[in-house]
């Protein structure tokens, strides 16, 4: 198999996202370009938190999410920057806004307008929250919403996402239809406990033993990030796990949190020391 790479500069997400993966991102990134595959493909990819770190990525690249509202916005990044930017231009940071876009049902839009209104609501809601957004403000901050900061990282993203295959499927149909040798999956969930901060119904507890299921079945390889809960480990026994401890700030205070890193057994590593990969 022809294993054949390019390095990318890495990018920033479009918006806060919550579940996002500020802390965990440079472990997975490091391990994810340290295994062979000719196809990395992310079933759940929100705004991008480990997609865009990557720096070694292989010729096929495939980003997917349910929520068509991700979906729309990679897309629209992707194929019509321009006119999304004409439209971002005249946005202002304002609670009245923040509620009137807040109120208004997504498919009644077009698809730039509802690029426009997702990527305000996340860049505008306190703490990347999806559902029950809150208006995020900060004493001694500035408004969340500043095009001339936006503008040069936008266009960043459109470059980058040239060639990016782009899907909204469940994940159990993205991963049937993108499964093969040399296929690698990463893969991040909605957390044990918290599968609704995404919205009602796009994921459910029993969804883990599904996904469980299929990954014990599949001809490519994986690497899962999920909290560590009793019955996360107990669903995902059969997979190598990797318990990472890192801290969170809640309020005014720090919290000690551990999470998993889950994949599959026997992963097909690069046989050469990481710092081979990029050069000197």
């Amino acid at each position: 198999m022809d294993f054949d790479y390019r390095r990318v500069d890495p990018v920033s997400s479009p918006a806060a996202y919550i579940g996002g993966k500020k802390q965990l991102a440079g472990r997975l990134v490091e391990l994810i370009e340290r295994v062979q595959h000719v196809t990395y493909a992310e079933p759940f990819v929100g705004m991008g938190g480990v997609f865009l770190k990557r720096r070694l990525v292989p010729k096929v690249e495939v980003m997917n999410d349910l929520s068509g509202d991700v979906a729309n916005l990679f897309r629209i990044l992707q194929r019509h920057y321009v006119p999304l930017m004409d439209m971002l231009r005249f946005q202002l940071t304002g609670r009245r806004e923040f509620e009137r876009l807040t109120a208004v049902d997504p498919s009644t839009l077009t698809d730039l307008e509802r690029a426009n209104r997702f990527l305000y609501l996340q860049r505008t809601a306190y703490g990347g929250k999806v559902a029950g957004r809150n208006f995020g403000v900060s004493p001694g901050m500035p408004g969340r919403f500043d095009v001339s900061k936006l503008e040069p990282m936008l266009a960043d993203l459109n470059e980058r996402l040239s060639g990016v295959i782009i899907e909204n499927l469940p994940f159990d149909r993205f991963i049937e239809r993108y499964d093969g040798e040399g296929v690698l999956f990463y893969l991040d969930p909605p957390y044990w406990g918290s599968e609704d901060d995404y919205g009602r119904g796009l994921f459910a507890p029993e969804s883990f033993e599904r996904l469980a299921s299929i990954l014990g079945g599949i001809a490519g390889s994986f690497v899962l990030s999920l909290n560590d809960a009793p019955p996360v480990r107990e669903i995902f026994a059969a997979f190598v796990m990797e318990t990472v401890d890192l801290t969170y700030t809640i309020g005014d205070g720090v919290k000690a949190v551990q999470e998993l890193i889950i994949s599959s057994p026997n992963l097909p590593l690069r046989p050469l020391p990481q710092a081979s990969l990029f050069g000197a």
